[in-house]
C-alpha cells in the first residue's frame, strides 16, 4: 500500500466547439495521451490502471466509452473502468487503486462533445425523474434559481456577478486551451458585460460556461515512481467528495455543505491557488465562502470553468491545472475542485502540495 500518492503529468484539449470530433471522444483523446507520455516518459503498457469519465446520455448511446477505448489501444489488455460523471471522479478511484497497491501508476481521462446535443435539455435527465425532470427544467434556469435567490438575499450584485466574468476572461488571455477571453485591444469591464442582455434572468451570456468540446487527462504515481517521472510532482495530501440532496427543493441553494464537507475532509487549509470548477459566476462566490478561500488566494488564473467548460472534462481540468501550477513550482499548495449535479449537488475537493506527507 502507498501512503503517498502524486499527478505526474497532466494535458487537455483546447476547448471549442469541434466539428472533427466524433461523441467517442478518441479524436480528442489520441493527442493528448501522446502528449502526456510524452511528458513522463511513459507508454500505455506502464499504465496498471485507466479510468474514464464521460455521459452515455450526452453521447446519446449506451456504453457509449467503450468507444473511448479504442484511444487506450487493444494491446497490451487494460484494467479499465468508468464512471458516468467528471472524470475527476474518475481520478478519485484511480487513486484509490495507487493507494491500495492494486497499480503502481494510473491515468485517468475525461471527454464530452457538448456541442453534438442540447446540452440545457440534456442535462435536465440528472434531476427528479418523478417531479422535476417532466417539466424540462434546463440547466440554465435551474442556476438562474439560484442566482436570483442569492440576490434576493442580499448575498451578491449583479455587479459581482459580472466582476467574477471579467476577471475570468481577463485570466483566460494567457490560457491558450481556454475557449472564451478578454479581447486582445484591453479587458473587458464589468460595466460592459452588465449592458449585455439576460439569457435567463438573472443571468446573461458571460455568466454562463460555454458549450464547447473538449478532453483531459492526468496520471498519478505511487511514491516509488513519482520521483523519476517529474522533477516536482504534485503530492495529493487530500482528496474527498461529498453529496446534497438531489432534490431542489430539500436543500438551501445558497448553502454548499458538500463542498465545505469535502475541503474539511480532504484537509484543504491554506492554499495559494485554487482551480474552481464553477459554470455559473454566482457559483464561484458560493464556493469561496464554503471552501474558506480568502483574498489572497489566486482563485481560477486559468480562466476556469467561465472560460471553457468540456462536459466531463472540466472538473478533471480543474485538478491538472492546480498540480501543474504546483509541478511547475510557481505554488506550492493548490487546490483543485469538481462539481457534479445541478446547482453544485455533488462536490469533490482535491488538494496538491509540492512536498510528499
Amino acid at each position: 500500500m502507498s501512503a503517498d500518492v502524486a499527478v505526474v503529468g497532466f494535458a487537455q484539449s483546447p476547448v471549442r466547439v469541434r466539428d472533427d470530433a466524433t461523441t467517442s471522444g478518441v479524436e480528442m483523446l489520441v493527442p493528448i495521451f501522446a502528449e502526456v507520455f510524452r511528458a513522463t516518459g511513459l507508454n500505455r503498457r506502464d499504465i496498471g490502471f485507466w479510468c474514464s469519465g464521460s455521459s452515455d446520455y450526452l453521447a446519446g448511446r449506451a456504453f457509449s466509452f467503450v468507444s473511448a477505448v479504442d484511444a487506450i489501444g487493444a494491446v497490451p489488455p487494460a484494467m479499465e473502468s468508468h464512471v458516468e460523471m467528471d472524470a475527476a471522479w474518475a481520478l478519485y478511484e484511480a487513486w484509490a487503486k495507487v493507494l491500495t497497491g492494486e497499480a503502481e501508476i494510473a491515468l485517468a481521462y475525461g471527454f464530452g462533445k457538448s456541442s453534438g446535443a442540447e446540452l440545457r435539455r440534456v442535462l435536465a435527465l440528472q434531476l427528479d425523474p418523478y417531479l422535476v425532470a417532466p417539466l424540462w427544467p434546463d440547466s440554465v434556469s435551474v442556476a438562474a434559481l439560484q442566482a436570483r435567490l442569492g440576490l434576493e438575499a442580499g448575498r451578491w450584485t449583479e455587479k459581482d456577478m459580472a466582476e467574477v466574468a471579467a476577471r475570468s476572461r481577463a485570466a483566460a488571455r494567457s490560457n491558450p486551451d481556454a475557449q472564451v477571453s478578454g479581447p486582445v485591444s484591453g479587458p473587458v469591464t464589468a460595466a460592459e458585460l452588465l449592458a449585455r442582455p439576460y439569457v435567463a434572468e438573472p443571468l446573461r451570456a458571460h455568466d454562463c460556461a460555454p458549450v464547447g468540446d473538449g478532453a483531459a487527462v492526468v496520471i498519478i504515481a505511487s511514491a516509488a515512481r513519482a520521483r523519476e517521472l517529474c522533477e516536482r510532482p504534485a503530492w495529493i495530501s487530500g482528496f474527498a467528495h461529498q453529496v446534497d440532496s438531489g432534490s431542489l427543493g430539500a436543500r438551501d441553494l445558497l448553502a454548499v455543505p458538500s463542498a465545505a464537507g469535502a475541503a474539511s475532509a480532504a484537509r484543504a487549509g491554506s492554499v495559494e491557488l485554487a482551480e474552481l470548477h464553477a459554470p455559473f459566476s454566482h457559483q464561484e462566490l458560493l464556493l469561496r465562502e464554503a471552501l474558506g478561500l480568502g483574498e489572497g488566494v489566486a482563485v481560477n488564473p486559468s480562466g476556469g470553468a467561465l472560460c471553457g467548460n468540456p462536459m466531463f472534462a472540466a472538473g478533471l481540468a480543474r485538478i491538472g491545472l492546480a498540480a501543474r501550477a504546483v509541478m511547475s513550482g510557481r505554488v506550492s499548495r493548490a487546490l483543485g475542485h469538481a462539481t457534479s449535479g445541478p446547482a453544485l449537488q455533488q462536490n469533490l475537493v482535491c488538494v496538491l502540495s509540492g512536498e510528499a506527507s
